[in-house]
């Protein structure tokens, strides 16, 4: 059996109010860090996993830091993770492109699998990414337990395709900061076993 233990990377600029992040490299906030440090803590307690992933971006790699501190490995970046490419709409705000287009933005909600940003991806680009990095992992360490952290929509991405579900209900799954899934993947199988987990957070975020 192979474990995917997914995490979302914590708290940083642009959540709230919200704005199109994408590949813009931000850092962890204050905040973020002592989610990741929390969520590090976690996971060195529950699974003691073998290998770290994290997207090239920034605020990933702090998060995959903290857990690789905590579980005395060393954390590797892999392209593939990289969040979704917002093209022209790069951290601008979501009031913002609402403005300036209104069509493609409320399409972006309504029907996010037929949209493409100006510039930018879509998400079947997104999820092909997401697939390859996951068959990448699970070739190179088949029956080991590996973390991967990432971003909100490649998270998002990959949970549909454990799920077996369609693009279409990407904004049916919720990804919080430094939230866990885990994915255990048996005889070719994908078992969701958790997802969104953030009780780990609960001294932190309610601070």
């Amino acid at each position: 059996m192979t474990k995917i233990i997914l995490i979302r990377h914590g708290h940083v600029e642009g959540i709230k109010p919200e704005r199109f992040r994408g590949r813009r490299d931000i850092p962890l906030t204050k905040h973020g860090q002592a989610q990741a440090d929390a969520v590090a803590q976690r996971v060195a307690r529950t699974w003691k996993p073998d290998h770290i992933y994290t997207s090239p971006l920034t605020r990933c790699v702090a998060t995959g830091a903290s857990i690789a501190r905590a579980c005395n490995l060393q954390a590797r970046t892999l392209a593939a993770l990289n969040d979704i490419d917002y093209g022209a709409w790069e951290f601008m705000s979501h009031r913002d492109v609402q403005r300036s287009n209104p069509v493609l933005f409320d399409a972006w909600f309504a029907a996010p699998h037929l949209v493409r940003f100006p510039d930018g991806e879509s998400l079947q680009d997104l999820a092909a990414r997401a697939a390859d990095a996951l068959r990448f992992i699970v070739a190179r360490h088949a029956g080991e337990t590996v973390v991967v952290v990432g971003h909100d929509s490649v998270n998002r991405a990959l949970l549909l395709l454990a799920l077996d579900m369609p693009l279409s209900l990407y904004w049916r799954i919720v990804q919080e900061p430094c939230c866990i899934n885990e994915i255990d993947i048996v005889d070719g199988r994908m078992l969701v076993r958790r997802m969104n987990e953030t009780h780990h957070l609960d001294g932190i975020d309610r601070a």
